[in-house]
């Protein structure tokens, strides 16, 4: 959610709670804490800003930025004459609602029916991301499949001939990437199965850095016309290392980090079985 929040009308569907959203100007949808502590029936918002703590806190524990849910803001508010005076509030996403709705007072009987509503559209709206991951990371596979094939084909040339060298110089671009940790660490570390692929358990952000680190490597490797395994070896690690630094500085996750994902192998059987299914 941005904090590039301008105040429009509510919207006309029969929920209560859609009719207090808003939309900003790139078209995000939001709620107000004051729309929504009057809904629930908190006649001193003081009560529900205890609600808000909680519901952050359940936003951190579960490993979202809060940042990007809720947004403290100051609300100017009409008190008569022409006048206004300035009052706390919190702009708050959907997850933020469904959050909130699960720690207000479980007694009152509107809190009861937003906990089933927002359930339902977190629910939708997860499945939706959801579908945009698994087409990011299909796509990325697919990409990190062919560019791992000119890899070595660039690797080739530099003088990286043998398997044995290869699986060397790939370790040096993971070494690279992955804060010093070999493939064999990682797939340690991500907890992987003997036989599973680290490739295939990866989310799109972490594909993307990887396909970065391939395509890169391969083209300064004939770019600067690199011959001999230990330069190639080197070349390798260098450009993992500056696309790690390049995550740093933006304040992303570091590779090694971040969760696994399901086995696109899996992944792509649903898909292809869902397009048999379309065609019959």
């Amino acid at each position: 959610m941005n904090n590039d929040i301008t105040k429009q009308g509510p919207t006309g569907n029969d929920s209560p709670f859609e009719r207090i959203k808003r939309i900003n100007d790139a078209g995000n949808e939001y709620w107000s804490s004051r729309d929504f502590s009057q809904i629930l029936g908190y006649s001193d918002y003081r009560n529900f800003e205890q609600v808000i703590k909680k519901a952050k806190k359940a936003c951190f524990n579960s490993g979202h930025r809060i940042e990007d849910h809720f947004v403290d803001i100051t609300e100017m508010v009409d008190i008569g004459s022409g006048a206004q005076r300035p009052i706390n509030s919190v702009y708050m996403s959907r997850y933020a609602c469904y959050l909130i709705v699960q720690n207000a007072d479980p007694g009152k009987e509107i809190v009861a029916l937003g906990q089933t509503y927002f359930a339902v559209q977190t629910r939708k709206q997860e499945i939706s991301e959801q579908q945009v991951e698994d087409d990011r990371r299909l796509l990325l596979r697919r990409e990190m499949k062919v560019h791992n094939v000119r890899l070595a084909g660039a690797a080739k040339e530099a003088g990286v001939v043998k398997a044995s060298d290869y699986a060397i110089f790939q370790n040096h671009g993971y070494m690279g990437l992955y804060g010093g940790l070999t493939a064999q660490d990682i797939h340690k570390k991500k907890r992987l199965k003997k036989g599973q692929q680290i490739l295939n358990h990866m989310g799109s952000t972490e594909l993307a850095a990887n396909l970065f680190r391939a395509t890169q490597t391969e083209e300064k490797l004939r770019r600067d016309n690199i011959k001999g395994k230990e330069k190639a070896n080197r070349t390798h690690r260098e450009v993992g290392r500056k696309v790690r630094q390049t995550i740093k500085e933006l304040g992303g996750t570091m590779p090694e980090n971040l969760p696994v994902a399901e086995d696109i192998k899996k992944l792509e059987t649903k898909r292809r079985k869902e397009l048999r299914d379309k065609s019959d």
